[in-house]
């Protein structure tokens, strides 16, 4: 397997929260399949549990994991400040053993972009499948790809990220990118430009970001024992076009 190149991007939840602060849209959808699915849940690549502690302060009983020791002491003392009783589990998606089995898991996000390779993506849905009880749900949350973004021409234009203030007091953050995509490995390289306090490229983080097509993501999945129960497009339920942003896959263990 691939190692994984994305430990910068995820150094400091305070960034990242403030990165993503406008993202809530996607909340009260996995909040109804939990409603739906029933628990114990389990959220790979949880972060600082945004996702997370709403599924929580919901009543449900869930573990978040996520590799990033930053990530991960974030989330933990925003469970402490609410109040919550949530079982956090620093590990790697690909490699890890709980001993138990779920309900209800959960990749929200985007985040299975950052597998990259094939020994990656079935090692992660193999131990998806070990952690799932019968009849249990398992869902993908995926952009759908659009070639206009994708073959943006790098360095002619950098695209606003995001903008906040910076927690340490160093000024306004403007984050913003561009991009090449490698065809040959399907994967989109984005380097983030960090302007800090006015200071051009304070910081530069790369995301790499694996592209997976509607039906090679439908077939990953049931090649690799999790058959595709439903699939939306978008946070709303809406069923999956062409036109859809988003690919939310539903899988059931049979």
């Amino acid at each position: 397997m691939k190692p994984s190149d994305c430990e910068s991007l995820y150094s400091d939840g305070r960034h990242y929260d403030l990165e993503n602060a406008s993202i809530v849209e996607d909340i009260p959808f996995y909040l109804g399949l939990v409603r739906r699915y029933g628990q114990p849940v389990l959220e790979l690549a949880c972060g600082t549990g945004r996702i997370t502690l709403p599924i929580a302060e919901a009543g449900y009983r869930i573990t978040g994991l996520d590799r990033s020791a930053a990530m991960l002491s974030t989330a933990k003392a925003k469970a402490a400040r609410r109040g919550l009783d949530v079982e956090w589990v620093q590990a790697d998606c690909r490699e890890f053993y709980l001993g138990r089995q779920f309900a209800f898991v959960l990749f929200p996000f985007n985040s299975i972009a950052h597998l990259h390779d094939l020994e990656s993506i079935e090692a992660c849905f193999a131990r998806v499948w070990a952690h799932l009880a019968p009849h249990g749900r398992f869902v993908i949350d995926m952009f759908n790809p659009k070639l206009e973004y994708l073959i943006r021409e790098s360095g002619s234009e950098r695209h606003l990220v995001a903008e906040y203030d910076d927690p340490d007091g160093g000024g306004r953050v403007i984050i913003t990118e561009d991009n090449v995509y490698d065809r040959a490995d399907q994967v989109n390289r984005i380097k983030w430009h960090f302007s800090i306090g006015g200071l051009e490229d304070a910081m530069i983080q790369d995301l790499n970001m694996r592209i997976f097509y509607p039906q090679e993501l439908d077939a990953l999945l049931k090649y690799n024992g999790l058959p595709i129960e439903s699939k939306y497009g978008d946070y709303d339920g809406s069923p999956f076009t062409s036109d859809s942003p988003k690919q939310l896959v539903v899988c059931v263990k049979g």
